[in-house]
């Protein structure tokens, strides 16, 4: 499987991304919302991009649908109950259902509400195993559920799903935000090494060339995935004085999620 992550360089600092059979050369394109760059790296490889998946039904992972189809013909994807907000599925995927691109690739759908309530990840299932989380999980952060989602369901995506993947799953997000989210988890749980280790290193770095986590990596610098550190509770009580001595996760989580809306 070859993942060609392509950085638009827009005000919402998103990734769009193609997802490419080394044997046949055919193309998955994830939220092609630069379609522009999207078929011009296809071009230029040689891939022939014959489906597209939307993770979820917000403009900037929308907005390349039409011109990608138009250059293509490709075929659009999307959750099964997203069809009133995503124009032209062609297929609805479930929990479960397995996306096929050319001969070797395969990736499974994970239905992981919160951002909104019709959101896919995919995963694959390989040597290195990948998710591409779209916007519910981001590099050192979670998503918002500002626009049609739900805290409870998020948490719930985050800890019955996503936090029990392998550990060396690498983590493709919608978005570029790991340095304003690193900050967050700082401010959060001022003793985090590994998110000390890191800031410097994101700040520095070109996005078109950013490294990518694993989700262990992400059990470290994620704030999001640390609801029992104590650390974490500690500052959190400062915040929220009437948190319970031993707050369940739910509660931290959505009181974290309380706290980066406004941050």
């Amino acid at each position: 499987m070859i993942v060609e992550r392509i950085w638009t360089g827009n005000a919402y600092r998103n990734y769009n991304y193609l997802i490419v059979c080394p044997e046949s050369g055919e193309a998955l394109a994830i939220d092609p919302l630069d379609h522009q760059k999207c078929l011009a790296a296809a071009k230029d490889k040689g891939w022939q991009i014959t489906q597209i998946l939307n993770t979820h039904e917000h403009h900037d992972h929308t907005g390349g649908n039409a011109a990608v189809v138009a250059a293509t013909g490709a075929k659009l994807i999307a959750h099964h109950q997203s069809g009133s907000r995503i124009a032209g599925v062609d297929r609805g995927v479930k929990a479960g259902d397995v996306i096929k691109v050319g001969r070797t690739v395969e990736l499974e759908c994970l239905d992981t509400p919160g951002h909104t309530m019709c959101h896919i990840c995919l995963r694959s299932h390989t040597d290195s195993p990948a998710l591409f989380s779209g916007d519910t999980l981001f590099n050192a952060g979670a998503g918002n559920c500002h626009n049609g989602g739900n805290v409870e369901d998020l948490y719930a995506s985050f800890v019955d799903q996503l936090a029990k993947l392998p550990a060396d799953t690498r983590v493709y997000p919608g978005h570029d935000y790991i340095e304003n989210n690193l900050r967050f988890t700082l401010a959060r749980e001022p003793d985090n090494a590994a998110a000390h280790a890191l800031l410097p290193q994101v700040a520095a770095q070109d996005p078109a060339t950013a490294r990518v986590t694993t989700l262990q990596e992400e059990k470290q610098i994620n704030t999001f995935l640390r609801l029992s550190s104590p650390s974490v509770i500690a500052a959190l009580r400062e915040a929220f004085p009437d948190l319970p001595d031993q707050p369940d996760p739910k509660t931290v989580f959505t009181k974290l999620r309380e706290l980066r809306n406004s941050w």
